[in-house]
């Protein structure tokens, strides 16, 4: 263990370290790349900056205007006959959208319900085994100029469905 915690603790310093060893016996002008690197990944975050608005406001007007409760409300029987906790449908659904605010309803799942129950270890579940898959497509696609993103968007969400399933099927597996 503590052999671990040791290489964790030095591997980030020694990796860079060997980065700029390395550019300095290729002759590469490693600082003068550094700054260059620095100010392409600054113009990129001010890029993002619209997209990023945009979406978070689209997620705010979603969950405010009830939406979501309404949604929640009409499938509430078909989660029932799921053996589906309809508590832990928005997180399934706001992960597709938001990493943060994902987190934000899994850390009130988990205050709520306890970290060791069934609501709790599915949260958790759901959130290692799902990705923010609108976030990625509309900040990351719209930072390189990519328009036509359908199939990855297609993709994206069925593995966001697979993996919920999936946390479902194995937390009841496990944990029941």
């Amino acid at each position: 263990m503590a052999a671990i915690q040791s290489f964790s603790v030095w591997f980030i310093p020694i990796l860079i370290g060997f980065i700029l060893l390395y550019g300095t016996m290729k002759k590469v002008p490693t600082y003068e790349t550094f700054v260059e690197g620095g100010k392409e990944g600054f113009s990129m975050a001010i890029s993002v900056i619209p997209y990023l608005v945009g979406m978070l406001v689209a997620i705010s007007v979603f969950r405010a205007s009830g939406a979501l409760d309404l949604v929640l409300g009409i499938f509430r029987p078909l989660f029932h006959l799921l053996h589906v906790p309809a508590e832990i449908v928005p997180l399934g659904l706001l992960r597709t959208i938001s990493g943060t605010g994902a987190l934000g309803m899994t850390s009130d799942l988990m205050a709520t319900y306890g970290p060791d129950s069934f609501i709790g270890r599915l949260a958790s579940t759901i959130q290692g085994s799902t990705d923010t898959t609108f976030y990625v497509l509309t900040v990351y696609f719209g930072a390189v100029g990519i328009r036509k993103m359908g199939y990855a968007l297609k993709v994206g969400l069925l593995a966001d469905l697979i993996g919920f399933t999936a946390s479902i099927i194995v937390v009841s597996l496990v944990f029941s």
